[in-house]
């Protein structure tokens, strides 16, 4: 069995593949003063619940945006699994033809997104990742990766609000059914969730007319993407898995470079 994790700067999300099928996942909080040992105890007991064993682990691949978790997994992996783990990052094979000022700029997480979605869906792409923050990538009819936009997640504008604001509490993003609201709650509620869908439709908007082209399949991503999605008018496909996918692609065009 191959374990995944793609670490963000708020979760890591951990997926179990045995052969290609994904099998488990779960999302954790990401934590950079947690020991080896103390992941180790959270996922034993996730595995525990789910009939799995620290011994059906054969190796471990990593994507992270937070590199303080670097050694904390690596350590994870040689104690829990003994295996050294594969890192996305500068010398792995991805097939993916970067178009940037400086690839070893773009984070892993927008690599493995871009290579997931090259080998699902059919190019021309905008892959958005919904995460601390949220990522625009855009990939033309050859596969090339040619670069995006980075906005502030709305789980950090949300706090944002919250600590900068005295008097408006913290909340839990809800889609409401009108923008004209009654109770600060809910007020807060329209503001960020008809904004932040705002924003995703007019990012997306002027990337095609960059692109000069309509026909951009629009694949979103990131914990929030299912709830923005209902609302969005230029969102064409949710896939949840789509950094789990992407790091199975991964692990498979360099599982032998460790032999």
């Amino acid at each position: 069995m191959l374990l995944a994790f793609d670490v963000g700067n708020t979760n890591i999300v951990c997926g179990i593949y045995d052969g290609k099928e994904l099998i488990k996942h779960w999302r954790l909080a990401t934590n950079v003063l947690q020991t080896a040992d103390g992941y180790a105890g959270v996922i034993g007991t996730l595995f525990h619940l789910n009939g799995i064993d620290f011994s059906d682990i054969e190796d471990v691949i990593i994507s992270t945006v937070v590199p303080p978790i670097i050694p904390i997994l690596e350590s994870l992996s040689k104690r829990y699994f003994h295996v050294t783990p594969i890192l996305v990052g500068p010398g792995i094979k991805t097939g993916l033809n970067i178009l940037y000022d400086n690839p070893r700029e773009l984070g892993a997480d927008r690599i493995v997104n871009a290579v997931a979605a090259i080998a699902e869906y059919n190019c021309p792409l905008i892959v958005i990742d919904m995460g601390t923050a949220t990522t625009f990538c855009v990939i033309d009819e050859k596969g090339n990766y040619l670069g995006g936009a980075v906005a502030p997640g709305i789980g950090i504008s949300m706090e944002a609000l919250f600590q900068r604001a005295s008097k408006l509490p913290r909340i839990e993003l809800l889609k409401t059914k009108s923008v004209i609201c009654k109770n600060t709650v809910s007020a807060m509620q329209a503001g960020i969730y008809y904004g932040f869908v705002g924003q995703i439709d007019e990012i997306v908007k002027r990337i095609k007319a960059e692109m000069k082209r309509e026909d951009i399949k629009v694949i979103a991503t990131g914990g929030l993407a299912a709830l923005l999605s209902k609302e969005s008018k230029t969102i064409d496909v949710v896939d949840a898995m789509l950094t789990l996918k992407g790091l199975l692609i991964l692990y498979e065009k360099n599982k032998n470079e460790k032999r």
